[in-house]
């Protein structure tokens, strides 16, 4: 597991009516502060990736549909540098990923539907705050095909 990345199992709430998804509260010990809520749709096979965030801490879930979520760790003097973590999110993996600053990271729709990421992040959508690289950029080294085993 990546330094600074925490997974909260998160709680479903089920009734013959439907259900309630729980995500983030103020009085959770990993939450920080408020910036806004968005919502990334990806359609099955899509790769959204890769990007990173100077100061913004970023706390998804995936209410709907299948997602791979992948993390590369290329922080100085962190003790996990180098590191790939893989995590799969979903209703049946329902979680909170918190991701703190300065760690790439990318998805992948999987599954026959799309799927809806929500984002509950520390500090307002500001361009200059973050970084891109390509899905296929060689300075990460994974590879996102699916493996058959």
């Amino acid at each position: 597991m990546i330094e600074g990345v925490i997974i909260t199992p998160l709680k479903q709430i089920l009734d013959e009516r439907g259900k309630i998804m729980h995500m983030l509260r103020s009085t959770d010990p990993h939450f920080q502060t408020f910036g806004e809520i968005y919502f990334s749709v990806i359609h099955p096979g899509v790769i959204k990736a890769w990007h990173i965030h100077k100061k913004m801490i970023l706390n998804y879930a995936v209410p709907y549909g299948k997602i791979k979520f992948v993390l590369y760790d290329d922080r100085e003097g962190s003790s996990t540098r180098g590191e790939i973590q893989e995590i799969f999110l979903g209703p049946d993996n329902y979680c909170l990923v918190t991701v703190p600053p300065m760690v790439w990271n990318g998805f992948k729709g999987i599954g026959t539907e799309s799927a809806m990421v929500a984002n509950c992040a520390s500090i307002p959508h500001d361009p200059d705050e973050i970084m891109r690289k390509g899905p296929f950029d060689h300075s990460i080294p994974y590879n996102w095909d699916l493996i058959h085993r």
